[in-house]
């Protein structure tokens, strides 16, 4: 039982100190510009795992023409959640031509996942309802970054 006490402290002085990094949010990543139509959209750019995780998780607003769009090596059915995520988001799955596949809305702090129709490569999470006020829906088509003109 003696090495019990250490182990437990270590354990409590390390996972506090993860903790407290792990909720700062991810402002400062590579960012590409990205229109849909007339609109345009000033994404951050998250491709490792760990971006990915982080995604915009404790962040407690975000400027309506910024997004963050997520990159993945290879097309699959991507889900996402919104643990940790303060803001409500739209979550529009896009296939490597830059089409929108379907657009999910996303109540924040939620572990309900919100799944892709078909496989994509590309997510990109923007404010609730900005697709929708800019008459955005499944088949429209995204241009500049990783999409063609």
């Amino acid at each position: 039982m003696k090495y019990f006490a250490p182990i437990l402290l270590a354990a409590l002085l390390f996972g506090h100190a993860t903790v407290g990094a792990q909720d700062v949010p991810q402002t400062q990543l590579q960012r590409t510009r990205l229109t849909a139509g007339i609109h345009q959209i000033d994404a951050q750019v998250a491709v490792t795992s760990q971006e990915h995780a982080t995604g915009l998780m404790h962040r407690k607003d975000m400027p309506s023409q910024e997004g963050m769009l997520f990159v993945f090596d290879n097309p699959s059915r991507l889900c996402f959640w919104m643990k940790n995520t303060l803001i409500p988001l739209t979550a529009a799955f896009i296939d490597d031509e830059g089409t929108i596949v379907n657009l999910e809305d996303m109540k924040p702090l939620s572990l309900e996942s919100h799944c892709s129709a078909k496989p994509v490569r590309y997510v990109l999470e923007m404010n609730k309802g900005w697709f929708a006020k800019k008459g955005l829906k499944a088949g429209s088509r995204l241009a500049g970054g990783p999409f063609k003109p």
